[in-house]
C-alpha cells in the first residue's frame, strides 16, 4: 500500500546557484525539484516523492515514515566542550534556572 505523500515534510526555497526555486522533502533528502515558479517546484517534488514511494513499495523496500507520524520524547543528548558546559552552568545559576531550562530556552 502506497503511503500518503501529503504527510511528508516539504519545503520550497530559492537557490541562487540554480536561479530557481527548489522543492525539497525532509524524509527524502536526496530528492529535489527545480522550477522558476515556487508552486511548480512544490508540485514537482510531491510528484517525484510519489513516484519514488510507488517504486519502493513495488520493490518491497521500506518506505520512510513521515516525520509528522513519529513520536518524540522531548529528550536528546548533545555533547559540548567542557568550557561551554561550564559557561552554560554559570549562566543558569546566575539566572536562577536549571541548566536544562536555560539550554531549552536558547534552542527555542
Amino acid at each position: 500500500m502506497v503511503k500518503e505523500i501529503d504527510r511528508y515534510t516539504y519545503r520550497v526555497t530559492w537557490s541562487d546557484e540554480d536561479g530557481e526555486h527548489v522543492g525539497l522533502c525532509a524524509e527524502f533528502p536526496s530528492l529535489s525539484w527545480l522550477d522558476k515558479n515556487p508552486e511548480k517546484a512544490l508540485a514537482g517534488i510531491r510528484k517525484l516523492v510519489g513516484a519514488c514511494v510507488k517504486d519502493m513499495v513495488s520493490n518491497d523496500e521500506p518506505v520512510p515514515e513521515p516525520i509528522s507520524a513519529r513520536s518524540f520524547s522531548g529528550k536528546f543528548m548533545v555533547r559540548v566542550p567542557p568550557e561551554t558546559h561550564r559557561m552554560l552552568a554559570i549562566q543558569a545559576a546566575e539566572s536562577g534556572v536549571s541548566l536544562n531550562r536555560l539550554v531549552a530556552s536558547k534552542l527555542s
